[in-house]
């Protein structure tokens, strides 16, 4: 008797922590999630890139042609399994992505080709130098802002 009451005891356990990693899990949008974590990547790349640029970091040309490298391959991403439909910040928790990207008129595509322009160039040329790495990160920032300024909801 006291094996069957343990049995169904972590039976119930499982299913109650079962139930409550999955409710966990439901409330994130693995879509949301991902595209996320692409602007993590953005951010880790573009860390070095400016510091160097700005002199908090030493100039180094394998560095900065590495990270504008993974850049312009993170930008080059087809993205749009990222994006769908209902996963802006009026439909969804925990996303600060605004519902203009989705409507009629949005110019969201020309700015992502301005990213993928952008951070080709600099991936081309972040090697030559420090002055380089700053002519080429005046476009990508560019892009960016314009992205984050028209469907970004601020913090």
């Amino acid at each position: 008797m006291r094996k069957l009451f343990l049995a169904t005891a972590a039976l119930a356990t499982l299913g109650v922590t079962s139930a409550a990693i999955g409710a966990s899990h439901a409330e994130k949008n693995p879509a949301v999630e991902a595209r996320q974590s692409l602007m993590h990547l953005y951010a880790f790349h573009l860390g070095p890139l400016g510091a160097m640029a700005k002199g908090d970091m030493e100039y180094d040309a394998e560095m900065a042609t590495v990270a504008a490298t993974n850049l312009a391959s993170l930008a080059a991403l087809n993205q749009m399994a990222l994006w769908p439909e209902g996963t802006d910040n009026e439909s969804i928790e925990g996303t600060r992505a605004l519902p203009a990207i989705w409507e009629e008129g949005s110019d969201i595509g020309q700015i992502v080709g301005d990213l993928q322009t952008a951070t080709a160039a600099l991936a081309e040329t972040a090697g030559d130098g420090v002055e380089a790495v700053r002519a080429g990160l005046g476009p990508v920032g560019g892009a960016c802002g314009a992205c984050h300024k028209a469907y970004r909801a601020s913090n």
